[in-house]
């Protein structure tokens, strides 16, 4: 069985005919194995005694496995967080940049843009590369800016939201590397649908939220922090979660100011040890269908179709790039039927999405050949 008829069992209602689901870069939906977990912590939450705290934080430890699986990294690298933002934050006010120059593509989402403008006070100034006339990220430009003596890191998403392009990090990385500055990656458009190895690649940290292509809740992610970085990565949010004398629930009161070892050094706060039970159980039924592999296997040829199709018209301009190796799960478009394409795709109830000016698909492993297919006759009826 492959990953697509694994995957889709899971989703009973996808075969009721009342939509197709082409979401998945926005929110991706709960696989049923995560809906029963979700309904059996509730009721447990409901009833807090029958929530012993052993339960509680091998939920936390397993959804942190679950990641650290997902990306090639040891679990003593993960912290969990409640979005791709929050581990860009800490990036950004954590690692110890001198002044200089933080560098990233014009077009990123925000999170890659805002909290390095915030670093302004301290001599840090964000500088966006110019996309390409066919508004993809030009790396080339980026390659050669990044051994300028003035730049202290680069931050770039592995997949970008709009076009669905995927950065070549290695490439990357290894000019980060000879410069010696410090590379930052937003994960969250790759996550769990192209497999990654973070080690292999030399990423310092990468962050990504849960709710979309890995099939979780909202308010749930991690951060990865190479380990060499633990020390070196200060933490400005500081609670009672993150130090060691707190590992003793009966005695927090002996205090002593001295962080976890690993990257529950970045966890502060009393986790929603609820959602990461649930965020653990997504990635167990992804994980059973084929872990990242599986579903990169099964999201390719239905890019694969809408790219020809789009190849087929001289009035779409296709925004996701034509090479399949430097595309993952979206599938952006325009062209001078733009109005009408997505009143008919929503008429038929296709559920998508516009992003800067585009239509973005973005099919998962559940959605079979034969809805892209209708998906096709429909843009085509139009």
């Amino acid at each position: 069985m492959n990953a697509t008829a694994m995957l889709r069992g899971e989703y009973p209602w996808m075969d009721n005919g009342d939509a197709i689901y082409l979401n998945a870069a926005s929110t991706g939906p709960y696989p049923a194995c995560a809906v029963h977990t979700q309904h059996v912590w509730a009721e447990q939450r409901g009833q807090p005694h029958r929530i012993r705290i052993p339960e509680m934080i091998a939920a936390a430890h397993d959804a942190r496995t679950r990641f650290a699986g997902m990306i090639g990294a040891d679990v003593e690298e993960i912290a969990l967080m409640p979005n791709t933002t929050y581990g860009l934050n800490m990036a950004a006010r954590g690692l110890p940049l001198r002044p200089g120059t933080v560098l990233t593509v014009d077009g990123e989402f925000p999170s890659c843009v805002y909290p390095f403008m915030a670093l302004s006070e301290r001599g840090i100034a964000l500088e966006r590369v110019p996309m390409t006339p066919e508004r993809l990220p030009d790396e080339d430009e980026l390659v050669a800016r990044i051994a300028r003596p003035d730049v202290v890191a680069v931050v770039v998403s592995w997949v970008q939201y709009a076009s669905g392009y995927v950065m070549d990090l290695a490439r990357i990385s290894a000019a980060c590397q000879a410069a010696q500055v410090f590379l930052i990656v937003d994960g969250i458009q790759g996550c769990g649908i192209r497999p990654i190895d973070v080690h292999a690649l030399g990423i310092d940290i990468f962050a990504s939220g849960a709710q979309k292509w890995m099939l979780g809740p909202w308010g749930t992610g991690f951060v990865y922090v190479r380990r060499g970085l633990h020390e070196v990565v200060r933490s400005h949010d500081v609670g009672w979660a993150c130090m060691t004398a707190s590992v003793d629930y009966a005695h927090l009161t002996n205090y002593a100011y001295e962080f976890l070892p690993d990257a529950r050094r970045y966890e502060v706060v009393t986790l929603a040890y609820h959602d990461f039970a649930v965020a653990a159980a997504s990635l167990g039924a992804m994980h059973q269908a084929g872990g990242a592999a599986g579903m990169a296997a099964s999201i390719a040829p239905l890019v694969d179709r809408l790219a020809t199709w789009a190849a087929s018209r001289a009035d779409v301009v296709q925004w996701t790039p034509s090479d399949p190796n430097k595309r993952a799960g979206v599938f952006a478009f325009s062209g001078a039927q733009h109005a009408r394409w997505a009143k008919r795709l929503q008429a038929h109830g296709v559920v998508f999405v516009e992003r800067e000016g585009a239509i973005r698909l973005a099919p998962h492993a559940y959605n079979t050949m034969a809805e892209i297919e209708w998906v096709v006759a429909i843009l085509e009826n139009s």
